[in-house]
């Protein structure tokens, strides 16, 4: 199967090549970038001389449709909106990168993006691709809405606990810390050397465009309404995301009982890892990898449970989860050519 790749000069765009260079079932197809159009791709990232050397193009729907049977778009928000109707309207399955079909609600979409949202008849065509979650409906799905880097993180973490009567909802806080490679490529002075070395730093407090795609999962996963308090930070390391989640607990349950819970839980998804209790997850441990490992703690003093999750931003948290959505859909093994060892130390 030929895979094409839109925004092809971004980090999310040289890991999707990564991994469908490796992959058993897909070759690289058309690769498009409008900013680079006659560009050798190795010309952006050298460090692909000799294995990646075809030339980016021009977005044409008409023709990477012909050329190709799958379309990953890695391009910022408030574009595949743009782009994705022509390609469904030529037959092609799409897997969206960005965050303009995630929010079924176009009003909050403008509201947290910033953009006109897609059109209503193409927007609920999309599947939200969390894939532990949703995996049934991904199977027959055309265009998948891949989740953003912190949902990914902070649903997988949490929807265990919320989904039976044992959390108090209303209490949920989730302090989330991600490495630079999460602002992309493009320069800015939030990512510059100075300014982020040696530095910890909040952002986009009660404003970050994520908070209405975790409520959304939640309240869709449970049927209640739930608002939720998150926190993001900016720490100096290149890949990796720790969402560190506080939730009161209703009742007294032990962390070996939650530890069981979530295992339980996850039995079937080969790539959610729940520690054992006293084990926490680091960023490092599933570097490179498309693993989300869980560690939970529960404080008797308090009886609040405190939920650690890890992933790499850049596999389990973008390319690596839109190639195990690729997979379901098409009905292989969803390992397929995510088998890679977390990268260490």
């Amino acid at each position: 199967m030929k895979a094409s790749i839109v925004g092809g000069t971004g980090y999310g765009s040289v890991e999707l090549i990564r991994l469908i260079n490796k992959h058993p079932y897909m070759e690289l197809g058309t690769i498009v970038s409008n900013s680079q159009a006659g560009n050798s791709f190795s010309q952006t990232y050298p460090h692909l001389t000799g294995i990646i050397e075809q030339r980016m193009e021009d977005f044409d729907a008409s023709n990477l449709s012909e050329k190709n049977d799958i379309v990953f778009l890695a391009t910022p928000s408030g574009v595949s909106s743009n782009l994705i109707p022509k390609l469904l309207d030529n037959g092609i399955k799409c897997i969206d990168l960005s965050g303009d079909f995630r929010l079924r609600s176009t009003e909050e979409y403008e509201l947290w993006y910033k953009h006109s949202p897609a059109d209503e008849s193409y927007l609920k065509q999309a599947t939200y691709g969390l894939s532990e979650i949703y995996t049934e409906k991904i199977r027959s799905a055309k265009l998948i809405a891949n989740p953003g880097c912190y949902p990914t993180a902070s649903t997988l973490g949490l929807l265990p606990i919320v989904k039976t009567n044992l959390a108090d909802n209303k209490s949920i806080i989730i302090d989330a810390k991600s490495g630079v490679s999460g602002a992309g490529r493009g320069l800015s002075l939030t990512s510059h050397y100075a300014e982020i070395n040696e530095n910890l730093k909040a952002y986009k407090l009660g404003a970050h465009q994520h908070i209405p795609e975790i409520e959304q999962v939640l309240q869709d996963e449970t049927g209640t309404q739930i608002t939720i308090t998150f926190t993001t930070h900016l720490v100096p390391m290149t890949r990796g995301i720790m969402c560190t989640t506080y939730v009161n607990l209703k009742e007294n349950i032990s962390t070996e009982q939650a530890v069981q819970l979530y295992t339980q839980f996850y039995e079937k998804n080969p790539f959610v890892r729940i520690r054992k209790p006293g084990t926490i997850p680091a960023t490092k441990e599933v570097l490179g990898s498309n693993y989300c490992d869980i560690g939970l703690h529960v404080d008797p003093r308090t009886n609040r449970l405190t939920i650690i999750s890890v992933i790499d931003n850049l596999v389990k948290g973008a390319a690596g989860q839109a190639i195990q959505n690729a997979n379901l859909m098409n009905g292989w093994d969803e390992r397929a050519g995510l088998d890679d060892l977390p990268l260490y130390p």
